[in-house]
């Protein structure tokens, strides 16, 4: 009899606290990206995954050993390329740098779209200001990354003189924020 209330109870605690998960969520201020909305509960990897724009971006974090690091605390600014973004690339370039002997190269280029801390957009935006227009951002990767305005659209332009709008700017996540870009971002 003991074993069959504490079965009950168990059964409805976890009722309990999926109907609150789900609660909370659909009360949560969500930006959609990819068909999927993006929680500001989840972490950036749990959202990442639901956005089919954002397919290949996965697949290459997965490739890249960086599941783990951008499911951590954070804070991290993530600038997330879109499929059509890496479609841009010449071809085979995807391919080529997810094979396990391209690993260091394709981490280099994952984490040069990623800035520590939280920088929203009117974070950048006031950086902008403060820079006279630009505004040198310093990745994780370790390189450098500069943003400006161009009207009312915020760009970056990448150390080989690449340059990338963002679409979607401001997705926040528990661990940081994700701004939408239409072009891959390349390191030196």
């Amino acid at each position: 009899m003991k074993k069959i209330f504490l079965s009950a109870v168990a059964i409805v605690a976890i009722a309990f606290v999926t109907n609150t998960t789900v609660q909370a969520q659909s009360t949560e201020k969500t930006k959609m990206v990819g068909g999927a909305a993006m929680y500001p509960s989840k972490d950036i990897v749990d959202n990442a995954v639901n956005s089919k724009d954002h397919t290949v971006l996965v697949a290459a974090v997965k490739a890249a050993g960086l599941v783990e690091t951008l499911k951590g605390a954070g804070p991290f600014t993530v600038f997330a390329p879109t499929n059509s973004a890496f479609d841009k690339l010449p071809q085979g370039t995807v391919d080529n740098l997810v094979k396990p002997e391209n690993k260091a190269t394709l981490t280099k280029i994952l984490t040069y779209h990623v800035v520590a801390g939280n920088m929203d957009s009117k974070a950048i935006a006031a950086a902008i200001k403060a820079g006279n227009g630009k505004a040198e951002l310093t990745t994780v990767e370790g390189g450098k990354l500069w943003a400006s305005m161009d009207g009312k659209k915020l760009v970056l332009k990448d150390a080989k003189g690449g340059m990338s709008t963002v679409t979607i700017a401001d997705v926040n996540q528990k661990n940081g924020v994700i701004h939408v870009i239409d072009t891959v971002l390349m390191p030196n």
